[in-house]
């Protein structure tokens, strides 16, 4: 290795493919990203101000939101920073830290939507034990679970990132710090580090998956087992939400992340992550919130709270 200069930054390249219609996209993903902060934010503080919703629902879809604001804001304000600066750097050690956010928040999410399919088993499963089941207690250690264990899953595999030498090409094809693209330039074999890598996001996904999907068994055969019509609906629909993202998160990530890491197609893989980090997050809160009547009265009742005390 001697002679060799190591990498001190790297160069996003983003989406080089648009052209001149950049400008157009990238306003549009500002929009996106603003209207996601915005819708999350409303959801942490309607329920934070209406005791109605100190549920253990809201509990973690208020968890949810808040990692969901972390992972798209450590991906998308770089990103639109460099474009209107007409930079398109990122430091060694921003570079890092941004790819084990990212990632770190991911496991949370996961982790988070696990728990909250447990929570919908349990309230139409067992709808007079619930209180009993799902106390204070349990609710909080399920979600403590959830950012640490996020946070210790990916620190052990990203940490490995930063051991390896950096000393060729410092162009990375995406427009985060994605493992794939950042482990293509490292100059060594990472063959190793990417097979531990899909075998551990493969059990990770699959294993939380699983869970999610024994929940929604015992939750399909027990609406199916509901006598009346109405009964069956008010059912599905106080899980179609949940049901509705967790398709959507497990069926983005599995795409990109369950194959050795700097394989695929490197268009597809920008797309595909463009989706899962400005589209879903905002759709998540419309998703969550647009057919939940007791959210709706609860943004009401905050509204005219806050109308009253202008008042006075």
């Amino acid at each position: 290795m001697v002679n060799v200069t190591f990498v001190t930054e790297f160069i996003l390249l983003g989406f080089t493919e648009l052209g001149g219609l950049s400008m157009t996209f990238y306003t549009i993903l500002l929009l996106m990203y603003l209207i996601s902060v915005a819708g999350h934010s409303l959801i942490i503080i309607v329920v934070y101000m209406e005791p109605k919703l100190h549920t253990p629902m809201y509990f973690f879809l208020v968890n949810f939101s808040m990692a969901e604001i972390c992972s798209t804001t450590t991906e998308v304000p770089k990103m639109l920073a460099n474009v209107f600066s007409g930079k398109s750097t990122i430091c060694f050690g921003c570079c890092m830290a941004q790819g084990f956010m990212v990632f770190a928040m991911g496991a949370v999410e996961f982790i988070i939507l696990t728990v909250m399919s447990y929570d919908r088993y349990v309230a139409i499963c067992k709808p007079l034990q619930y209180k009993t089941i799902m106390t204070n207690r349990l609710c909080l250690d399920l979600v403590l679970l959830a950012w640490v264990g996020g946070f210790v899953i990916i620190f052990s595999q990203s940490s490995v990132l930063w051991t390896y030498p950096y000393c060729g090409d410092n162009i990375i094809d995406h427009f985060f710090c994605d493992v794939g693209p950042v482990l293509k330039l490292a100059c060594a074999d990472t063959t190793l580090v990417e097979l531990i890598g899909l075998i551990y996001g493969a059990t990770f996904m699959w294993g939380s998956f699983g869970l999610s999907l024994i929940s929604y068994t015992f939750i399909i055969a027990t609406i199916i087992g509901i006598p009346s019509a109405t009964g069956r609906s008010k059912a599905f629909f106080t899980c179609a939400s949940h049901l509705t993202v967790v398709i959507i998160f497990y069926t983005a990530d599995m795409f990109m992340y369950l194959r050795p890491s700097t394989h695929g197609d490197t268009r597809a893989n920008k797309v595909v992550s463009l989706v899962r980090t400005s589209l879903i997050p905002m759709l998540n809160p419309f998703i969550y919130t647009i057919r939940n009547k007791d959210f709706k009265a609860a943004v009401w009742k905050v509204v005219k709270r806050k109308e009253e005390s202008m008042e006075e």
